[in-house]
């Protein structure tokens, strides 16, 4: 059985892909980020080791002596505790992130990735097991979108699209071909309902990936908590873009949004 490593971020893109690379019978030796990383993965994993961010450096032994060489990415850090003093608790990180420059995601990651070949891990593409988890164009919910919000989609698309290539965020919101909200360092969670705030409703949100985007690490992604979020918000649309976007809980997401009567649309 081939081991494979796991650097387990939050929510449940990393429980998905253990529960995939099982199926395809690989050993998981996983490290997890003290509260960040969901307790259900060590249910899912052969092996776990629990790790604050001040303890960075161990990942690095801790593969080694595990014999990992093949390495996957899957979930986020909080990004609010990247300017926390734990970092500082860990030389190693605490260089790193002074070092580098700038804090968008492409950056930080990008440069983790070059840490981690350093240290003879090769980093994979993290929906490697994954790929049927990415919808294909087309009108995913029962409800289809009509003309306005179609002008809304082709209006965000080419904006989500240039806020990307900036590494500023992947995700807008539109109304009535306005922009309403920019997701930044926030999320997409947080964008949506900074977004309902602003437009009291009615928004269509646009969530794209990068022109170059690392499918190693930072892959769109959305799920239950994202519909939820829509409704919240009052939201009327969410486009994603085809065979880039994670959808997690998927079947449960489109009946609740079929409910809500809310379009779901992968473009």
């Amino acid at each position: 059985m081939e081991k494979i490593g796991l650097i387990a971020g939050n929510r449940k893109f990393p429980l998905l892909f253990a529960k995939e690379a099982r199926k395809k019978n690989y050993s998981i030796v996983a490290v997890a980020i003290k509260g960040d990383t969901s307790r259900q993965l060590k249910k899912l994993v052969d092996k776990i080791y629990w790790l604050g961010l001040g303890e960075y450096s161990r990942l690095f032994k801790i593969f080694k002596d595990e014999g990992i060489t093949k390495v996957v990415m899957a979930g986020q850090i909080s990004p609010r505790r990247l300017f926390s003093k734990e970092v500082n608790k860990d030389p190693e990180l605490s260089n790193l992130l002074s070092s580098i420059k700038d804090k968008r995601a492409d950056t930080i990651f990008g440069k983790i990735a070059d840490k981690l070949k350093e240290h003879g891990l090769e980093l994979l593409d993290s929906t490697i097991f994954i790929t049927d988890y990415l919808p294909k164009k087309g009108v995913l919910t029962k409800r289809s979108p009509d003309q306005k919000i179609l002008e809304d989609i082709d209006f965000g698309l080419h904006l989500a699209k240039a806020v990307g290539e900036l590494d500023i965020g992947q995700t807008v919101a539109v109304k009535s071909k306005a922009i309403v909200a920019v997701e930044a360092l926030e999320g997409t969670d947080n964008l949506i309902r900074r977004s309902g705030k602003i437009s009291r409703g009615g928004v269509t949100i646009v969530k794209v990936s990068k022109h170059k985007q690392d499918m190693r690490f930072d892959v769109p992604v959305v799920g239950f908590n994202t519909i939820k979020n829509l409704i919240r918000a009052g939201a009327q649309c969410l486009a994603i873009e085809a065979d880039k976007t994670l959808f997690i809980d998927k079947e449960k997401s489109l009946s609740l949004a079929d409910k809500k009567g809310i379009v779901i649309v992968a473009v």
